[in-house]
């Protein structure tokens, strides 16, 4: 299966959109799927800080638990799940643009299915990542853009 992969340019420095999409609490703002999201530890947000996400996935609503596995303020991040059926790795990029008024986001994500999840991966999952991806990326640009010059 191929990573999915979309990109769109946001009227906000890179600095804002890095801030905002690596605020765990802020996920469930501009991803769908997402019901909720918290930090499971304490310090600095950086590589190795665990992240649980639950998330509508189908009919159903799952916790998984993310790791964080790159970290390069403004410009990369990457999680990768470390639990439950399926396990998603995604990378982030923000590219300035615009000498630097402006930012370019791609996020990637692919997926890995354990046990009930090697079936839900083909069947349910990837449809519905296809279809969100795009619309979690508008959500986002339309979250940083229309929040005055800072985020709510």
């Amino acid at each position: 299966m191929s990573i999915i992969r979309q990109s769109i340019d946001v009227d906000r420095r890179p600095e804002d959109v890095y801030g905002y999409v690596t605020d765990t609490p802020r996920i469930p703002e501009w991803q769908l799927s997402a019901v909720s999201a918290e930090r499971l530890d304490e310090g600095p947000f950086g590589i190795g800080s665990r992240v649980r996400v639950t998330r509508h996935i189908g009919n159903r609503v799952m916790p998984m638990t993310m790791e964080v596995t790159e970290y390069d303020p403004p410009h990369t991040w990457g999680m990768q799940g470390v639990d439950g059926p399926v396990r998603a790795r995604v990378h982030g990029e923000v590219e300035p643009y615009d000498e630097g008024r402006r930012s370019h986001v791609t996020i990637e994500i692919d997926f890995e299915g354990h046990g009930v999840g090697k079936m839900l991966v083909p069947l349910v999952v990837r449809r519905q990542v296809r279809k969100e991806l795009p619309r979690n990326e508008q959500l986002l640009k339309d979250r940083l853009e229309h929040a005055g010059r800072r985020p709510e």
